[in-house]
């Protein structure tokens, strides 16, 4: 028994081929959509790519370019041939091309349902990415003089004025580095002597940070050096007054703002995978109940459509027992060539009489 037969008349037919060329042409628009979600997604991770370890995280924006893409080329198609199927002249040419049409349409829906997965499933490969990069950047923060470098600084700093962080995971990730340049140390000073002899690598470390990390809305002035040392200010106690540096880590913020455009994104391609499903069940429907009209010379008479001429138990073991005969024809295949292999490899006896 076929799976979802409906019968049509040629009323039926015509309505269906216009609402399928319709359709057709909104999911060209969607995959317009789907291409710039894309390209704004690149543009948005190239601009922090300095605080970025890998190229990764351009899987995701790089599939939704080609979804888009591949969305206006397929559909733009079976636009025209739903407007062409109201003529029967005009669809004859387009019958032995369906079949194969509608399994890559097939093909392109499980690769759109794919891209809305990985939109969902991203984040910890961001997180990790993220991390690295933000640990790199920081480091080099202090080489303003270095080629490939210089600008580290400002996109840091912005960075985190931006998207109101400090540091990776915390502004005391600043305590771990050397983030102010040698070339602005006073090296004849006592202090910064004892600071970099102190650290076994010789480094100038500090409990501050840098002013992009101070919080403009607290109603005290920034707090950027000597953040521990309670007794440097007053009525100041690190641990329990509520710090004028922002709070969150760097890593946690544009992990949400990245993760959260992701997953809207996901959303939408979920929306247009619904939709292209239904215009593929519409096309199949089209195609079915074209086909199987009786009398082609009589275009007003009735015909059936359907999804799977068979139910989805009976299609499974067909297509099942499809792929053991084609195992089986490739296994006859090597057979034959080996036997020939060795008809041809034996050499006849010559037996000689004296």
């Amino acid at each position: 028994m076929a799976l979802l037969k409906v019968k049509f008349n040629q009323k039926k037919r015509v309505k269906l081929a216009q609402g399928l060329w319709l359709m057709n042409w909104f999911s060209v628009f969607a995959g317009i959509l789907v291409f710039s979600m894309g390209l704004f997604l690149k543009i948005e991770l190239r601009k922090r790519s300095e605080v970025m370890d890998n190229s990764e995280s351009h899987f995701v924006p790089n599939s939704l370019i080609l979804v888009g893409i591949l969305s206006c080329a397929f559909n733009g198609f079976a636009g025209k041939i739903c407007y062409d199927s109201l003529d029967p002249a005009k669809f004859a040419k387009w019958k032995p091309m369906l079949k194969p049409y509608l399994a890559l349409c097939c093909v392109f829906n499980m690769l759109i349902f794919f891209v809305a997965l990985i939109c969902f499933l991203m984040r910890g490969s961001l997180e990790s990415t993220l991390a690295q990069g933000l640990k790199n950047g920081m480091k080099f923060y202090r080489d303003t003089d270095t080629p490939g470098r210089c600008f580290m600084k400002k996109t840091i700093d912005m960075l985190q004025i931006e998207f109101k962080c400090c540091g990776n995971n915390g502004y005391k990730d600043w305590f771990e580095i050397q983030w102010i340049s040698n070339r602005y140390l006073d090296f004849s000073s006592k202090e910064v002597k004892d600071r970099i002899k102190s650290n076994v690598d010789g480094r100038y470390l500090v409990d501050g940070v840098p002013f992009s990390c101070c919080n403009p809305s607290s109603p005290r002035p920034c707090i950027q050096y000597q953040v521990t040392n309670n007794s440097a200010h007053y009525s100041y106690d690190y641990q329990t007054e509520e710090l004028n540096l922002w709070r969150r880590g760097c890593r946690e913020a544009l992990l949400s703002y990245y993760s959260g455009m992701m997953s809207s994104m996901g959303a939408v391609i979920l929306l247009v995978w619904l939709f292209e499903m239904s215009v593929m069940v519409g096309l199949r429907l089209l195609h079915t109940s074209l086909e199987s009209i009786a009398n082609p010379e009589d275009p007003e008479c009735e015909s059936e459509g359907w999804v799977l001429e068979n139910n989805l138990k009976d299609t499974f073991k067909s297509a099942l027992e499809n792929l053991k005969k084609l195992g089986k024809f490739n296994q006859v295949d090597a057979g034959a060539e080996g036997a020939e292999g060795e008809e041809g490899g034996k050499t006849p006896a010559i037996t000689t009489v004296s």
